[in-house]
């Protein structure tokens, strides 16, 4: 059993979505809640046990039918794909338990969706190939748009036909950008094509630089990077707050290919095209930083200002990825685990707010007091420290990390004061934010004031979010660890391709 773990946190999720769509769950919502969060705790705890066996063992390779690599098909379960999957697998289980306290009721295919959903993001920090890369970005891309309309208005009919054409043009050049490399290197597995990329020489280097720019665009598209990130506000805010926070996930997959793609297939092995994406990826996660905060300044609701809390956090992400060393990708890491659990708590948070806030909703004005103002807004405060950098959150453990990792770079003069000044700037916005969903009335006379307060399991997930932010502090020894580990293992680039070429299990 043990040599088929890899592929469990695959294959679970598949099941999951097949037997939810077949009666009796296909019929009753009842049954369809009970199979549903059963399903996602046991796809939960494959995958911390997949985590911790390929700490305890080294990488895992997984070839499916027996075929290896790189004829084959295979799975790779490395310290870096199983600390995403365990992530996906945890905010997955968090968003079906919120959903089962009633957005779930509002459309029949909720939860074999997001199974889906969690299917494809899986599958894309495993596979071993890029070409199995675009296959499951196409699984969850579709899960998303269907989540995206779910129960939803013209707004998010708007948003979703924006997606869906930004994602099919993506998806075009991710093919042609394949097709690219594939002619060139005669491969398609991330390993033998860092074993071959060094051995180009002539147009073939050309070609292939190419092909590795026309994958950038891609990663950058998905991943949100400027210029390409202008769908993603309009997009989450628009989608459900507990469909956005299963989104908040979805950037980071964009994030995990550029870091994968750029360390292994043209990191520092790749001969004439070592670090080709770096010059661009440094200015444009700059500028990514920038512009997020000028978004964050300027949204007029709390959904908005989350989604651009994300774009802050995607670039954050790849200019670290930019750094090309060992303790920029540990600090990555880390920073990715804290932002997007809290991202994904902000967008739930927002969902209560709006409900008992009536007629003003989550929109950053003066308006009804929401009926439990020390449980929400204890629990903004908590996820506005942990956000702006405030001990003892683990905001202010990444945001030491990340400064002190830039600090003898070449980058530091400039990254340093953005990255600081955007810190303030956040921590105003977020500010103003609490004070205008809190403090400030007006007068609602002909608004009913009964209020419906959060349902039990709602406030068990946005405080269980929350609570893994000074988790990561006090166990702040073995985390930082672990990713330091994963980060040395994915640089060790000869490693990684002796592990998977030497066969699967």
């Amino acid at each position: 059993m043990i040599q088929h773990l890899a592929s469990l946190p695959i294959l679970l999720p598949m099941l999951a979505a097949v037997i939810l769509l077949l009666p009796p769950c296909g019929k009753s919502l009842y049954i369809r809640r009970i199979a549903s969060s059963i399903m996602a705790i046991i796809t939960f705890v494959v995958s911390v046990l997949l985590l911790i066996h390929v700490h305890n063992t080294g990488i895992n390779v997984y070839a499916i039918g027996n075929w290896s690599a790189p004829f084959g098909i295979v799975l790779v379960a490395d310290m870096l794909s199983t600390l995403l999957v365990a992530l996906m697998s945890l905010l997955g289980l968090g968003v079906i338990l919120y959903a089962c306290a009633g957005d779930d009721a509002k459309g029949n295919f909720f939860h074999p969706l997001v199974h889906f959903l969690i299917l494809g993001v899986n599958g894309a920090f495993l596979t071993g190939d890029l070409f199995n890369v675009f296959v499951f970005f196409e699984v969850l891309l579709i899960a998303s748009y269907s989540l995206l309309m779910h129960a939803g208005d013209k707004q998010n009919t708007r948003a979703a036909l924006q997606y869906v054409i930004l994602n099919l043009v993506g998806s075009s050049v991710f093919l042609i950008g394949l097709g690219i490399l594939y002619g060139v290197l005669g491969t398609l597995n991330i390993a033998d094509m860092a074993q071959k990329v060094s051995e180009l020489s002539g147009d073939d280097v050309y070609l292939a630089k190419a092909g590795g720019l026309l994958l950038l665009v891609v990663f950058a598209l998905k991943g949100a990077l400027l210029p390409l990130h202008l769908w993603l506000p309009n997009t989450y805010a628009s989608a459900k707050p507990v469909v956005a926070a299963l989104f908040a996930i979805m950037t980071k997959v964009g994030v995990y290919a550029m870091l994968r793609v750029y360390t292994v297939i043209f990191g520092e092995q790749a001969g004439e095209l070592e670090h080709m994406a770096q010059p661009w990826l440094w200015g444009l996660a700059i500028a990514t930083i920038i512009v997020g905060a000028i978004g964050v300044v300027a949204a007029q609701d709390l959904r908005k200002l989350t989604a651009n809390l994300v774009v802050v956090s995607v670039g954050t992400l790849v200019a670290l990825i930019a750094l090309q060393n060992v303790n920029a990708t540990a600090a990555l890491l880390y920073y990715l685990v804290h932002s997007t659990l809290v991202c994904a708590a902000l967008f739930l948070l927002a969902d209560l707010i709006a409900t008992q806030r009536g007629k003003a909703a989550d929109r950053l004005v003066g308006g009804r007091m929401v009926n439990q103002p020390f449980l929400l807004g204890g629990c903004f405060i908590i996820a506005v420290l942990s956000v702006v950098g405030m001990p003892p959150l683990s905001g202010f453990i990444g945001k030491i990390w990340i400064l002190k990792t830039t600090l003898n770079s070449e980058q530091a003069l400039l990254f340093w004061p953005v990255y600081l000044i955007t810190s303030f700037v956040l921590l105003i916005a977020l500010s103003r934010a609490g004070t205008s969903l809190f403090w400030e009335r007006k007068d609602r006379k002909n608004e009913s004031s009964d209020g419906v307060n959060a349902h039990p399991l709602q406030v068990i997930v946005i405080v269980s979010l929350l609570a893994c932010s000074p988790l990561l502090v006090i166990f702040g020894g073995p985390i930082s660890e672990y990713m330091l580990g994963a980060a040395t293992q994915l640089h060790d680039i000869s490693g990684g391709i002796n592990a998977v070429l030497r066969g699967g299990m």
